[in-house]
């Protein structure tokens, strides 16, 4: 059973495998340039943190301070907060897998769980079981693709000269990828239209320092409201 549910965590979580090795890869050889390729395996286990990562190193190569640094990554890593939050029916319910399920909750790991069926506290403890080690096994695959990139890209930049051009679109690809994946899962694709609209109105009018913390909370507050306005709407027809 055990060697199943890995199958199927396996599978599910190829879409960020492809995705992994490439943006990884990017990473690595961009860190190679001023930095031993080792760090690039140190971040990727104890950070694990993908776009942060990658601003780290150019802003640390550009000579920012940590006080710098910090408000960056916290800036810059506060969408966690917002979609995070919608991950604690999930969680709560993880037990001993809740602590690294959290620390493991990356942008893509959350596209891939988020559309999971919840399941309720009475849920026969193997159907949970069973639920809680495939979120383990999706969550520890996504990391473990990170690492394997960011090592692998770390260790040809420092053996293989090779041009950046162009690899800052990694990061990009990859969202774009998923969010092809999860219109087709879920078959609903006015959600991330209504999401993609409103955050290049939020990039045009906010100021640069707010831009992706407004166009978050906005996606956000526009999507809860069509969902709401679309159950209420149900449950007039049903009437």
């Amino acid at each position: 059973m055990k060697n199943k549910v890995f199958a199927r965590a396996f599978t599910y979580s190829i879409p960020v495998l492809l995705g992994y090795i490439a943006l990884g890869g990017a990473f690595g050889l961009m860190l190679s340039r001023n930095y031993p390729w080792w760090l690039a395996l140190v971040m990727s286990i104890v950070m694990y943190a993908g776009a942060g990562q990658i601003y780290a190193v150019s802003i640390f190569a550009a000579g920012a301070g940590i006080a710098d640094a910090m408000l960056i990554q916290f800036v810059l890593n506060a969408r966690h907060i917002a979609y995070g939050i919608t991950m604690l029916k999930k969680y709560n319910l993880a037990g001993k897998y809740k602590p690294y399920l959290i620390f493991a909750l990356s942008d893509e790991t959350f596209a891939l769980l988020s559309s999971l069926p919840d399941l309720q506290e009475n849920a026969h403890p193997e159907t949970l079981d069973e639920r809680n080690r495939f979120m383990f096994y999706v969550s520890l695959l996504d990391q473990g693709y990170w690492v394997a990139g960011c090592t692998l890209g770390a260790l040809a930049g420092s053996i293989i000269p090779l041009g950046m051009e162009g690899i800052d679109f990694a990061l990009t690809a990859l969202f774009i990828v998923l969010l092809i994946e999860q219109i087709t899962r879920l078959k609903k694709a006015t959600p991330f239209i209504v999401a993609s609209l409103l955050t290049v109105a939020a990039v045009i009018l906010l100021p640069n320092t707010i831009s992706l913390l407004g166009a978050l909370a906005i996606s956000l507050a526009a999507v809860h409201f069509i969902s709401h306005y679309n159950n209420a709407r149900a449950k007039g027809d049903s009437c």
